[in-house]
Order: structure tokens, then sequence, then C-alpha cells
């Protein structure tokens, strides 16, 4: 293993860890989707806290082949896992709304899904004095490919500070099943959706744009994606920020 890539795990292993200490948590519990970004997240879990880390397995109208990978994750690392399928839940919440549920054109509907996700991954979190990590990376953060209050609503981020090609290769390190490496990352809100196709570029090119906007330096990047990634920052900053507080000067 590369040794740079050793301290960076010890480093985010222990991290989680201290989260947990310091909130006085018994362990932590993530949801797991079979993704890249997640497995990464259950590993260093599972390093940080070896007998309270516990992964949800949550399908709804999900890709079975997904939930062979994070299976595939639990086995190797030996992951705690529960599968709990929501898709009767989702579909009740459907009918409930009176809507119809278009694939691809309901964005508000599909986002329900990671909603109801967290639903759940809080519900045992409060059950068992868990912390709720979340597996969202740097990448997705600052351009807010993220739902809020779905996957955006969690306790500790432990990729936050990683892009997506550094978690790529924190992957390989680890030795996440080369079958996950390979799979085009995808949210899983439809049938076929992959995460490049909505982001609209591919991941190493968000990358070296977003490295470029840190560094100043647009040397051998396109300046209408550049223009592109900087106007879906801005567009997303309410995604990370807490709710604005009002304050009376009457008060």
């Amino acid at each position: 293993m590369n040794k740079k890539l050793k301290i960076v795990i010890e480093e985010l292993s222990g991290w989680v860890r201290s989260k947990v200490e310091e909130a006085s948590a018994a362990g932590v519990v993530l949801g797991m989707s079979g993704g890249l970004d997640s497995s990464v997240t259950a590993v260093l879990c599972k390093n940080a806290c070896p007998r309270s880390t516990l992964g949800l397995i949550l399908p709804c109208r999900s890709n079975p082949k997904d939930i062979e990978h994070v299976k595939q994750v639990a086995d190797k690392f030996d992951i705690e896992t529960k599968m709990i399928d929501i898709s009767t839940v989702f579909e009740a919440a459907i009918e409930s709304l009176d809507t119809t549920y278009v694939e691809k054109e309901d964005i508000a509907t599909a986002n329900m899904k990671p909603r109801l996700r967290m639903l759940v991954l809080y519900y045992f979190a409060n059950k068992l004095n868990y912390l709720v990590v979340g597996t969202g990376n740097k990448s997705e953060l600052l351009i807010g490919y993220f739902t809020k209050y779905g996957d955006g609503g969690v306790d500790i981020l432990p990729l936050g500070n990683l892009l997506k090609t550094e978690v790529r290769a924190l992957a390989g390190a680890l030795g996440i099943p080369q079958e996950i490496l390979d799979k085009p990352p995808s949210a899983g809100l439809w049938a076929g959706q992959t995460d490049e196709s909505e982001i609209g570029i591919s991941y190493e090119e968000l990358d070296m744009i977003l490295n470029a906007i840190e560094s100043a330096d647009f040397s051998g990047c396109d300046e209408n994606k550049v223009e592109k990634v900087k106007k879906e920052i801005e567009r997303s900053e309410h995604k990370r920020k807490t709710p604005p507080v009002a304050y009376l000067r009457s008060v």
C-alpha cells in the first residue's frame, strides 16, 4: 500500500473514532449503497469502530446488483449489515401525495428516496446511540450534488475533504472490490441514472477544475466548464450552510 494513502486511512479512521468519543456515542451507522464512496466510508468506520459499525442496505426500487456489491464489501471486511427494503414506504408516500412518479422528470419525488433513507438511518442512530456517517465527497459537496436533508443530512463526513478521484485512489489502497471501482457512480435515483450524466462532466475533469479554482491556475481547463462549475458552487451554497436565523432589532 502507498505510504501516503496508508497515513490518510489511519488519520480518517482515527478522526471517525474521535468524533464518536466526543459525542459520547456508542458507534456509527451509515447507508451502504454498493457504490465507491459508501464502500470506502464503511471500511473506515469499521477500522474506527470494529464492534459498533452498522451498515444499512436500504433498497428503493434499486438495482439488485448494488445489493450484491454491498454484500461483497460487508463479507470482505466483516461489516455488520441490516437490509430494509423501503420501496413500499416510497410507494405509499407517492400515493398519499396523489402524484405520479415519472422517472428522470420528477426530481422532487426522486429526492424522497435519500430522504426516506435518512429517516431510517436516524431511527437506528437514536435507538443505538450511534452517529450517522455520511458518504459525500468534496467534489459533490462543493457543487451541491446531494439531496438537502437527504444524503446531506448527517452527523459527520469523513470523505468531505477528498475529491472523487482521491476517494478512488483510497478505495484501491483499501482493497475495495474491482467491480465496484469499475462501475459508473450512481445515486440510484432512477434506472440507468449516473452521476456524471447528471453533473454534465466527468469526475476527472470536475476535480481538475475544482483544483484550478482553489489554486487560481486555470491552465488546461475549458473556460465554459469552469464557469459552469463556478455557477454550481454558487447556486448550491445554501446546501452547505445551516438555515439562516432572523435576528430582530426590537428584541
